[in-house]
């Protein structure tokens, strides 16, 4: 499984050394035929000494190793790289890393020759841009006349592709797989779009109590997804999920406000000024009351009396405060 990533190649390869993400990759997006065959719930993950073109190791090579319904075993070929644009020779490169693998399993003594070679399913997982267009078998790249008889000598490797950009956005909304969201968030067209995915990534997880420990790890890619599409400033992130959430959701609101006020004459008349303010004290109040529970007197007075730019300070630094008083001491 080569993956092909906007994010960093190592944010992605910590997503899928995990078990639970692999299979959530698996059950929602490879053919249901070739999954039919898959027992899942006992793949393990086989320790690599693949090296790379230059002799040093590839540290970022993983294969899992997921036992089939008729009793053999099948390995999946993961090859985490930080690339995303089409790669004209994958099906080589795949070849080359599935005799790897093949070679690695000889010397181990783990093969006999009279118990064959077990299948290797490559898959290739890309979010590039422009479609790819690469040859899917090896075959393909082989210059032979059509007759030849030397057809009968040549290798053969296939992969499969799952391209991210090519999913419809509505369908991946629909799906109930973590794996869904995660290129949900990979490509936002708006940071609302962030916002929407790390609600139902938060809301997937309460769900899923047991599930896969990456929640730290989508609150990079949420952190990631707001520096490309360069959301100045940034707030500071919590560490917990459900907070970046609440937190995002009201920094979206403000960013969508500076957007739409960048083409109007700068000024609201005292009523407009009014009305965004008691909004803005309304939100405030709904994230402490969140996060710290039913608010006394002193901290409803202050937000009364407080003017727009004092909220906006004090929601930027709700997260930091560990009490009321901390929040409310930063002003």
């Amino acid at each position: 499984m080569a993956v092909h990533t906007h994010a960093s190649d190592s944010l992605y390869h910590r997503f899928f050394a995990h078990p639970e993400m692999v299979i959530d990759l698996l059950r929602g997006f490879l053919d249901p035929d070739l999954l039919a065959e898959l027992d899942l719930e006992n793949l393990r993950r086989h320790n690599t000494k693949f090296t790379a073109r230059r002799g040093d190791r590839r540290r970022s090579d993983v294969v899992w190793e997921i036992p089939t319904r008729h009793g053999s075993s099948i390995f999946i070929l993961l090859i985490l790289e930080f690339q995303s644009e089409t790669d004209e020779w994958m099906a080589l490169r795949v070849d080359v890393y599935t005799g790897l693998l093949y070679q690695q399993l000889v010397s181990e003594r783990k093969l006999k020759a009279s118990y064959g070679l077990p299948p290797v399913l490559p898959i290739v997982l890309y979010n590039g841009e422009p479609r790819w267009n690469a040859s899917f078998s090896l075959r393909e790249l082989i210059r032979l006349p059509e007759k030849s008889s030397l057809w009968r000598y040549q290798p053969e490797m296939r992969y499969y592709l799952i391209d991210e950009r090519r999913l419809a956005k509505e369908m991946l909304a629909g799906m109930p797989f973590v794996t869904a969201i995660l290129f949900r968030m990979e490509h936002p067209a708006t940071p609302e779009d962030i916002v929407r995915a790390g609600q139902d990534v938060a809301a997937w997880f309460r769900n899923h109590p047991d599930g896969p420990p990456v929640k730290r790890l989508f609150v990079e890619l949420i952190m990631a997804g707001l520096e490309r599409m360069k959301v100045m400033p940034l707030p500071v992130i919590p560490d917990d999920l459900q907070e970046v959430m609440i937190m995002l959701a009201w920094h979206v609101e403000q960013w969508a406000k500076d957007y739409e006020n960048k083409g109007r004459v700068a000024g609201y008349n005292d009523g407009e000024r009014i009305g965004v303010q008691k909004g803005e004290a309304a939100l405030l109040t709904r994230l402490l009351q969140r996060r710290f529970g039913p608010l006394p007197d002193w901290v409803q007075e202050q937000i009364a009396r407080a003017d727009s730019r004092t909220l906006e300070e004090w929601s930027v630094q709700i997260f930091d405060g560990q009490s009321l008083e901390q929040v409310f001491a930063t002003r």
